[in-house]
């Protein structure tokens, strides 16, 4: 496992605690205008085929704070989908970029203790699903082109864009 943009705090165990730097996102111009690349995404590089499942919790804080799983092949190529605090709710959401980034976003019922999400890797395309308080990830969320073959570092993510930080537990990280 290798870091991308590795946080100050960090500590891997039987749970492995992230806090994410402030000021830190994955974004790249459309709307906003500005390209920023400096989300911390923690994972191993694979070349084909592949499923990033993580189950989660988080102390959200601020407008944006996001935590969950992404596909990085570089700057302009990724996914991230997980959880976003959004105008004081918790929403489910993904990102995906191919030079610009879009953004779809669902409001989470309620405030789940914990989400699992998963990105499956299956040719050309990613699959994403979620699952809440411990439940399997069944509910898809999206289907998105992604370049095939292309290595890219598979694994969890957590940024704070507007805020001072904030931590998440990630319970269970399994990419096979």
């Amino acid at each position: 496992m290798e870091w991308f943009n590795e946080p100050r705090q960090w500590a891997d165990g039987d749970v492995l605690r992230v806090v994410a730097d402030a000021q830190t996102d994955l974004w790249q111009k459309t709307h906003y205008g500005y390209s920023t690349d400096t989300g911390h995404i923690y994972g191993r590089t694979v070349s084909g085929d592949v499923t990033v499942r993580a189950t989660f919790s988080a102390d959200y804080a601020e407008q944006y704070d996001q935590a969950g799983g992404a596909l990085r092949i570089d700057a302009e190529n990724w996914i991230k989908a997980g959880t976003e605090f959004v105008d004081g709710a918790l929403h489910i959401s993904v990102v995906v970029t191919r030079g610009f980034s879009d953004w779809s976003v669902l409001r989470a019922p309620g405030l789940p203790e914990s989400v699992t999400i998963e990105l499956e890797r299956a040719g050309d395309a990613v699959t994403v699903r979620y699952g809440l308080d411990g439940g399997a990830p069944s509910e898809m969320l999206r289907l998105a082109y992604f370049p095939p073959g292309e290595p890219a570092l598979a694994g969890v993510m957590c940024a704070a864009p507007v805020g001072k930080g904030f931590e998440t537990r990630f319970t269970h990280v399994e990419i096979t």
